[in-house]
């Protein structure tokens, strides 16, 4: 019986999900150890708020070498391509710690991006990175991941901003700036801005946007999203982060792919586990306790 991080990790309505009905799944199947999924499904003909339970039709299969790490993420990009984060899959149980992160020729340990109403079952974008490289799988859009959990993508800057739980000292984020693919963050030579594996080779590894150590009751990096919230001028376009363990959440700027300005916004969310935003640009929390929060404007 499967116990560790399995279960449904993401769901991504696809850009025309109105008039389509479709919407994208990911998550962990019965098989093996937990092999992750990726599938389409559609709204049910008659009740638009239930989905087709017939309708599935698979795109990925991923088998994991382990139950954990997982990564679990998609989301569609301003380009209206799919992309999911995938954990390395092993966080040291039957692999040494990032045994996969750095090899190319499977999927784990990635930032996957794949064009899913073209092909069979789905397209790989021409501008892919590693496309017609021999020997490399043409969906890898980024790699050198530990266990990417949450990613985001800024509809208005196109940069990407990931999320990557550490092993033992430090968590990260990572940032994939607009146009800038196929890069190595550098898991497991690093963990965050320290080096971890002296064994291992991660070529042309790039050092996160920030880092910072498992203290003061830190222990899983949350990646957040970029508020756009026009309530709440003083955060747009900061990214919002958390922590699983302190539940605080921290905003950044930045500029020039550097971090220019960081503070925690006095908000704590128990259990942290993901963020959210709606149709309004307004920004969710969500905790393991079951609950979901909504970031609103201070009452006057």
């Amino acid at each position: 019986m499967l116990t560790s991080e399995p279960g449904l990790l993401s769901i991504a309505f696809a850009p025309d999900y109105a008039a389509s009905g479709l919407f994208y799944a990911f998550y962990n199947t019965t098989a093996g150890n937990g092999d992750i999924r990726i599938s389409e499904f559609r709204r049910h003909l008659t009740d638009p708020d239930l989905a087709d339970p017939y309708s599935e039709r698979i795109l990925l299969t991923i088998p994991k070498p382990w139950e954990n790490h997982n990564g679990g993420m998609l989301q569609f990009g301003p380009d209206g391509f799919l992309y999911a984060s995938v954990g390395d899959g092993d966080s040291g149980i039957l692999n040494p710690p990032g045994f996969f992160a750095q090899r190319r020729d499977d999927l784990l340990g990635d930032i996957l991006r794949i064009d899913p109403r073209a092909g069979d079952p789905y397209a790989v974008p021409a501008d892919n990175p590693f496309v017609d490289l021999s020997g490399v799988r043409p969906e890898i859009w980024a790699y050198g991941l530990r266990n990417p959990w949450r990613f985001w993508i800024d509809p208005e800057t196109g940069s990407m901003f990931i999320g990557d739980a550490g092993n033992e000292r430090r968590e990260e984020i990572d940032l994939a700036a607009r146009g800038r693919t196929g890069l190595n963050f550098g898991w497991p030579c690093f963990e965050g801005s320290l080096p971890f594996d002296p064994a291992a080779s991660c070529d042309g590894a790039v050092p996160p946007l920030l880092d910072y150590p498992r203290q003061d009751g830190a222990c899983a990096v949350i990646g957040g999203v970029v508020a756009r919230d026009a309530r709440i001028p003083a955060l747009s376009g900061r990214y919002l982060y958390g922590d699983f363990c302190s539940g605080k959440i921290t905003a950044i700027a930045v500029e020039n792919d550097q971090v220019s300005a960081s503070g925690e916004l006095g908000l704590v969310v128990p259990e942290l586990t993901s963020f959210g935003v709606d149709a309004l640009a307004r920004v969710y929390v969500m905790s393991l306790e079951g609950d979901v929060y909504r970031v609103d404007p201070k009452a006057s």
